[in-house]
């Protein structure tokens, strides 16, 4: 039984190696005898591709753990990717600079105001000794004083360093700073709708899905469907080292991925926030009426998916080296596939980002394998979405619900234990409501 709980624990750990040896076992070989496969330049190819997907996987776990959705991160990308091309290729105040450089300002006032704040609110509990759900309230000078001057001053810098740029175009740190900036607020306010609108996040995302689709292709301009980069010549060649091997090991869209995944994965593990989202995702109300700010988890959460798909829309440009109003056509259902097949429930409460790093892994080395044994591209898709749902059967235990329904062998007794599990216990005493003795 024991052996059984480990391997039932662990099965999408055993789901990405098998993937592996299908793939180590199935490879073509070189004209040399070498395994195509596992040789080391086609594992950073995998690893390469499925940065940008994993970028967005990752904001979209914390988002789907809350028991929300983002359909909006691919057209958020796309509309990053336009800013970012345009900020390099063409010098002087352009739609890129109008919509990018303010929007830094307006992040950077914002950021500075409530993260100075917070500091001084954490302070105030640590030294009264109360619960960290509990709201302490400030006086004029730290609560409002002093975070609007750190918010002043962070806009001032971050102005200070871009302005200069306009005319020459911008460089690599540049467009570093303004494409996540621009996803963030678009984040941000993805999340203030919902929250303040107690709207579905469904219905929000899908709407800003289309403005921010319309609104890159205003930036982009009508004759410009493809805005090209070619470091060296029309960019700055500092871009290149955006596609370059870091100590010629990993390539550096790998390590933002890997980065990323690090970083948010500790933060929704180890610290208060993260167990707000998974306290959120469980039960909205519950957390709510424990004093957590479930508004504002919830903004963040959906700031921070924008703000990676700014990230991913800058290395895409330095992937492909062009920026286009439709260049994340499609991104968000590969993201939310890799986040749920790596064990994430879409009813929110349940998820990591260790299994969305595997569910990333194993939709790209299902592509890379299929495209080395040159399987049709519309073949790809019919088989992605038959593993998917067998993935999402398994994940979810109802595989053998399923097979129960078909009249399948070995469907009964896992319909049975499933109907067990589901049923209360009858040794269960009831709750004495009313608190009369018996």
């Amino acid at each position: 039984m024991t052996v059984l709980k480990l391997l039932s624990r662990t099965k999408l750990y055993w789901g990405l190696i098998a993937i592996f040896l299908i793939g180590v076992l199935g490879s073509p070989m070189s004209s040399k005898g070498n395994n195509i496969f596992l040789s080391y330049g086609n594992l950073l190819d995998v690893l390469r591709q499925v940065s940008t997907t994993g970028l967005i996987a990752t904001g979209m776990t914390a988002v789907i753990i809350t028991g929300g959705i983002d359909l909006s991160v691919g057209s958020l990308m796309a509309i990053c990717s336009v800013v970012c091309a345009m900020l390099l290729t063409v010098p002087g105040v352009t739609p890129g600079v109008v919509l990018g450089v303010p929007t830094v300002g307006l992040v950077a006032l914002c950021l500075g105001f409530v993260v100075t704040r917070f500091i001084f609110q954490n302070l105030a509990k640590s030294r009264a000794g109360a619960d960290l759900l509990r709201e302490i309230k400030l006086d004029g000078i730290r609560g409002l004083v002093t975070p609007a001057v750190v918010g002043v001053v962070l806009c001032c810098l971050s102005l200070w360093f871009l302005l200069p740029q306009i005319e020459p175009k911008f460089g690599v740190l540049g467009v570093l700073l303004v494409a996540p900036c621009v996803g963030l607020l678009f984040g941000a306010l993805n999340g203030f709708i919902i929250v303040a609108g107690r709207l579905q996040p469904f219905i929000v995302t899908l709407a800003m899905m289309v403005t921010a689709l319309g609104i890159a292709r205003l930036t982009a301009g009508q004759n410009n469907a493809v805005l090209p980069v070619y470091t060296g010549s029309n960019a700055t060649a500092d871009f290149e080292i955006l596609r370059s091997l870091v100590f010629g090991i990993i390539p550096m869209p790998g390590l933002f991925f890997l980065s990323a995944i690090l970083i948010y994965g500790a933060v929704l593990r180890f610290t208060p926030f993260g167990r707000y989202v998974y306290a959120i995702g469980g039960n909205e109300e519950a957390a709510r009426l424990s004093g957590i700010a479930a508004g504002r988890v919830k903004i963040a959460t959906y700031a921070v998916s924008g703000l990676l798909a700014g990230i991913a829309a800058v290395l895409y440009v330095a992937q492909y080296r062009q920026g286009k109003p439709d260049a994340g056509a499609g991104l968000e259902l590969d993201a939310i596939a890799a986040v749920v097949i790596g064990g994430t429930s879409l009813m929110g409460g349940r998820g990591s980002l260790t299994g969305t790093f595997c569910g990333v892994l194993i939709f790209g080395l299902l592509s890379n394998i299929l495209q080395l044994h040159n399987i049709n591209s519309n073949l790809q898709l019919v088989l992605k979405g038959m593993i998917i749902i067998g993935t999402v059967l398994v994940q979810e235990r109802n595989a053998g619900d399923l097979l129960a329904y078909l009249r399948l062998p070995g469907g009964q007794s896992a319909h049975k234990e499933t109907a067990a599990a589901k049923r209360p216990s009858q040794e269960t005493p009831s709750l004495n409501l009313g608190g009369n003795k018996k």
